[in-house]
């Protein structure tokens, strides 16, 4: 999704409890994220955000039909309770069954695999500010960052030790692993129909 990074008043107001977060989001059809009692409005995605995504949200439904994981789109909510952030991730990926936020029965949490599609206006946040929240997940194994702009794909996996350690691919002849989902993902595949080449 592509973020609009200041937070929005409402009601006269500029902070807000997570219950009048929730009720807000309920009532209304744009997606907005939640963040320490300010809430950020989202925007829509561009015509190349949208194939990448509908690749690569094809390719994982594929690979993983038989495994007990599923990925879901930007629709599903995911809360980190242990820093307060409400987001809509472009797939966010769940092994075994939904646990729900205390806070919220239509709100999922513990993914163990996350992905953005970057812009260019949301490729900062979701590198830097957006990664050191997505880290306080406990079940979080990887977290991938697809370029709409060029043909890149960053992974991010935690190793035994506890620390990220970063893998990039660049070539159209390169094929992606994310080693929690025992799956691959070839570059070409991602980035069919967008014209983008390298």
């Amino acid at each position: 999704m592509i973020e609009v990074r200041d937070p929005i008043a409402l009601y006269n107001k500029t902070r807000f409890t997570v219950e009048e977060y929730l009720k807000f989001e309920k009532e209304n059809p744009e997606k907005h994220e939640f963040f320490k009692g300010e809430i950020f409005a989202m925007s829509g995605a561009s015509p190349r955000h949208n194939v990448i995504f509908s690749n690569l949200f094809g390719e994982l439904v594929t690979k993983l039909k038989v495994s007990p994981c599923k990925p879901y789109g930007s629709d599903l909510r995911i809360h980190i309770p242990e820093n307060t952030l409400f987001t809509y991730p472009d797939i966010s990926v769940i092994c075994g069954d939904i646990v729900t936020s205390e806070a919220d029965q239509d709100t999922a949490i513990l993914p163990t695999v996350l992905i953005e599609i970057l812009s260019p206006s949301t490729r900062n946040y979701d590198r830097g500010d957006k990664f050191k929240l997505y880290r306080d997940i406990p079940s979080l194994k990887e977290y991938a960052l697809i370029d709409s702009e060029s043909m890149l794909v960053e992974i991010y996996s935690i190793n035994e030790r506890g620390h990220w350690e970063l893998t990039e691919y660049k070539s159209s002849a390169d094929t992606l692993v994310l080693h929690s989902l025992k799956l691959s993902i070839s570059l070409m595949d991602i980035y069919e129909g967008t014209k983008l080449k390298n």
